[in-house]
């Protein structure tokens, strides 16, 4: 493994550094993966977001963004097994699910449609976006890409290249929370419990998967 790469920066030129990556496997035949590790909260999605927007911005539908979350258990599933309120651990995902639509996605030639997550309704969503056939760059986004224990090893190898994205823990604790918050759904003392008894071990957990990545970036931001 190449030497790993660490930088401090804002989310600005973290996107500037992304760019160059994602140019960088462009340059390779077929489809690649760039895989956008880290704790809940640390602004992931945003990031990815930006990258795919910048890069379909010359050449639109070249890249497109795949999201862990859409392999969730469903909320009916999760209340079945009786696991509801560990919502978001390792546990409450299809890991097999989602390793076999990375295989799958990264192979095909025909456009192929994906499932998210919707913080509105706090479930899964099926046929959420479609991938085009012409897409040449996934931008996978998610806490436990690179984490090393069963079954979730299995989709680091996926990757073709693998950044963490690294944010202060207090900082995340205040996005969480926000977060939680914002659709109205629960009650703050519910949201506040959460976070303690998911999220944070959460972040504590996939901390010690940044070892795993080419590249940690250390966003430097106050918000």
């Amino acid at each position: 493994m190449a030497e790993q790469v660490q930088l401090s920066v804002r989310p600005d030129m973290a996107l500037v550094r992304l760019e160059a990556e994602a140019d960088r496997l462009l340059v390779r035949p077929g489809r690649t993966i760039l895989g956008i590790a880290g704790g809940p909260g640390a602004g992931k999605s945003t990031l990815a977001v930006r990258l795919v927007e910048a890069l379909n911005r010359e050449t639109p539908g070249l890249a497109a963004c795949v999201p862990m979350d859409g392999f969730h258990l469903k909320q009916s599933v999760l209340e079945a097994q009786g696991i509801a309120a560990d919502k978001g651990m390792p546990h409450t995902f299809d890991v097999d699910a989602f390793e076999l639509f990375l295989a799958r996605l990264k192979a095909t030639h025909e456009p192929m449609s994906g499932p998210g997550y919707s913080r509105k309704i706090e479930d899964v969503e099926e046929d959420s976006y479609t991938v085009a056939a012409e897409t040449r760059l996934l931008v996978v986004e998610g806490n436990y890409l690179l984490l090393a224990t069963a079954p979730w090893w299995r989709i680091k190898p996926l990757l073709d290249f693998s950044v963490f994205l690294d944010v202060p823990r207090d900082l995340v604790e205040a996005r969480l929370m926000k977060r939680h918050g914002e659709e109205g759904l629960f009650t703050e003392e519910r949201n506040r419990a959460h976070v303690a008894r998911v999220d944070l071990p959460n972040y504590d957990l996939v901390a010690r998967s940044k070892t795993r990545a080419d590249m940690v970036i250390r966003l430097l931001t106050e918000s």
